[in-house]
């Protein structure tokens, strides 16, 4: 007969050990756990919960029904999506108009952070900081009313300007012209996010030693070389977990910005993921195909977000996994 071999008695420590400062790590802690209880709640009922919708996109879904009682079509809509022309212009729109905001977002906020950093008036820093980030707060149903009201060629301030500068001799359509539409959604938001998104940058600022600065004043550095050794490589972290972030919701741009700027005359270029969705799947009574094109963009983020975490990760050595 065999003999069970018996747990080493050091090994069965440990692991009590291990048990008991778990337990004691909890109970010190309680407090901070139970206040982030609501928060753990709300995120299971909001965010996993909902997930068991996602069968409605392998079913031909009628309301009345129970979703167990519904016809089984496999991937029919899958197949259906990948077969519409529209689908992949809709695509393009997104993914370009999603590339065109990362580039510009980031590269705008973290120049304005750091024309932020090096104002020395606290009090000219704080109102250009304040005014700056009241964009954000604004509805995108307001700002793109002063947008398109900006943009007209009947008395708009940016054709009246160019105009006065003699760069046009004529008012331009801008709102009517599909190739100018992604420039002027990235600007739009541009200007409405960066305020907002440069707070993020200040605040990592805020955590660089002043003994660094001092030491590169001693050594003769200018202020451009303070910026780009010591300033720049301070906020990398920062920088690279936003990027990455970024990188995950590139196709998940929302809706808003394009429904309310786009019209007909550029309908080719402002129709995005999102508002396909809405206009050909719930809007058409069709759920199951807008189900979908949801589970095609949580699909394509989850792929995104973890390639450039392993990219960023294997380069830089940070990642956020």
């Amino acid at each position: 007969m065999q003999a069970v071999p018996t747990p080493h008695p050091a090994a069965s420590r440990s692991v009590g050990a291990k048990k008991s400062n778990f337990w004691k790590v909890a109970l010190r802690n309680r407090y901070l756990y139970m206040m982030s209880l609501p928060f753990v709640i709300w995120a299971f009922v909001f965010s996993y919960y909902p997930l068991w919708g996602w069968l409605i996109a392998f079913q031909k879904w009628k309301p009345g029904k129970s979703i167990w009682e519904q016809k089984w079509v496999g991937f029919d809509q899958f197949k259906a999506l990948f077969q519409d022309d529209l689908f992949y212009q809709v695509l393009r729109n997104t993914v370009a108009m999603s590339v065109m905001g990362l580039i510009a977002s980031f590269t705008v906020s973290i120049t304005f952070a750091i024309m932020m950093n090096e104002l020395r008036g606290m009090f000219f820093k704080r109102a250009v900081q304040t005014i700056s980030y009241l964009p954000h707060f604004v509805s995108w149903a307001v700002a793109s009313s002063i947008i398109t009201r900006m943009l007209s060629s009947d008395n708009g301030v940016v054709n009246d300007l160019l105009m006065w500068l003699g760069l046009i001799q004529q008012p331009v359509q801008w709102m009517g012209q599909g190739h100018l539409f992604w420039g002027i959604v990235t600007v739009s938001d541009v200007w409405k996010e960066t305020g907002w998104n440069a707070i993020i940058y200040l605040a990592a600022m805020a955590g660089i030693a002043p003994e660094l600065y001092e030491a590169a004043k001693v050594d003769g550095a200018s202020r451009l070389r303070q910026i780009w050794h010591i300033t720049l490589p301070g906020i990398r972290s920062t920088i690279i977990i936003l990027v990455i972030l970024s990188i995950g919701n590139l196709i998940n741009t929302g809706f808003e910005k394009q429904f309310l700027l786009g019209n007909n005359l550029v309908r080719d270029y402002s129709q995005v993921l999102d508002l396909y969705s809405l206009q050909y799947g719930i809007q058409l009574s069709r759920y199951s195909f807008g189900t979908a094109i949801n589970i095609f963009n949580s699909v394509v983020s989850l792929v995104l977000l973890f390639t450039a975490n392993g990219i960023f990760k294997r380069m830089t050595k940070e990642s956020i996994i």
